[in-house]
């Protein structure tokens, strides 16, 4: 065994003194008083700070030349991020969103409940997706998520290889809001160019600019600027108060959405229908009308027991069910205010639970 040296400090005098330590491995080891771990029960600063755990789907965010960022490295991209969370985290997938399946969908949302489920001191969970899908996988992962804890789901406009990333940014804006504990209780939200807006009122707005996700009219959650400041919360259901559970569901049922334009034909919707769709999505104009056509097609898919649901495409306002109100039988729901992707979303998670039409309907109203 070889002498440590122990220092001691007292009245200003540094005296030593030497313990021997026994030899691992042949090997003798001195540890200075410096080097020496924490004694038991303290805590060190990184041990309080809370931990953030982050699923990497790909995406823009990670999309540079040459190959994607891993996990691993998205998470050290963050300047100083140990000093604001412990962040840990796995690659769940490293594509564009829109190679993302149902399959996976059902599969993320499990994981991140089951993450959740094992680990009591977990603040958040911060997911990557690339933009062009965000909004819904933002929207079923509010859904099906059933915590108090905050999902945030994030992305970037520009890539790692190009002037003006933004990536770094948002992706610390995640972090942040997903270890705020004032982020508990609000579902999943969507954390892009400084702002959180709710994942069921969010949508892309501009297919380049950095500023494009927006709620509209109903205006952000809050932001991310000095400090997570939150200004309202959702009013519908999602997040912990969600029925929908994921390990019930063994795959999504098939739902079309289906354009109204001028002259639309009514045959794209009855071919939905003959090619096994469960759901039909009208995105009507204006406050959901549909063509001459369309509507012998929606007829056609309610007497084959087709469920048919009726949103805009204007981007906002609120739709009817275009009748039907007085049969309880008629499948014909009212999408209100959301958006044709998020009703479909919405309709195949309903459909996947139950094919009582009042209890869709209801689900209808209450998320």
């Amino acid at each position: 065994m070889r002498p440590v040296v122990r220092a001691i400090f007292s009245f200003g005098l540094i005296l030593t003194s030497t313990v021997a330590l026994p030899a691992v491995d042949g090997r003798s080891i001195g540890l200075s008083a410096q080097q020496t771990a924490q004694p038991a029960g303290t805590a060190t600063q990184g041990d309080t700070l809370p931990r953030v755990y982050l699923f990497a789907t790909g995406g823009t965010i990670s999309n540079r030349d040459g190959g994607r960022l891993t996990v691993d490295e998205l998470i050290k991209s963050v300047p100083n991020l140990s000093q604001r969370v412990r962040a840990e985290g796995e690659q769940f997938s490293n594509v564009s969103s829109g190679e993302i399946t149902l399959a996976q969908w059902l599969d993320l949302s499990r994981r991140i409940n089951d993450r959740f489920k094992k680990d009591a001191d977990l603040a958040g969970v911060v997911v990557t997706s690339g933009t062009d899908t965000l909004e819904e996988l933002a929207y079923f992962l509010h859904l099906t998520v059933r915590d108090e804890r905050p999902v945030v789901v994030v992305g970037s406009m520009r890539n790692p290889s190009t002037t003006g990333y933004e990536g770094v940014a948002n992706l610390e804006d995640a972090f942040r809001v997903a270890a705020e504990p004032a982020s508990r209780g609000m579902g999943a939200v969507v954390v892009l160019n400084d702002q959180i807006n709710a994942a069921r009122e969010v949508t892309k707005t501009d297919a380049r600019l950095l500023n494009t996700f927006s709620s509209h009219d109903y205006g952000v959650l809050g932001t991310v600027l000095d400090r997570v400041a939150y200004f309202r919360k959702p009013l519908k259901r999602g997040g912990a108060q969600s029925e929908f559970d994921v390990t019930k569901i063994q795959a999504l049922p098939r739902v079309d959405v289906i354009l109204t334009y001028q002259g639309a034909p009514g045959d794209l919707i009855k071919a939905a229908v003959d090619n096994g769709a469960k759901g039909i999505i009208t995105a009507g104009a204006g406050a959901g009308a549909l063509s001459g056509s369309q509507s012998e097609g929606t007829a056609y898919a309610l007497e084959k027991g087709v469920y048919v649901v009726s949103t805009t495409r204007t981007g906002g306002g609120t739709v009817g069910t275009g009748g039907g109100r007085g049969n309880a039988n008629n499948r014909r729901i009212s999408g209100d205010d959301l958006q044709p992707v998020k009703a479909r979303i919405l309709l195949m998670l309903a459909i996947a639970t139950t094919e009582d039409v009042g209890e869709i309907r209801r689900i209808f109203r209450e998320y």
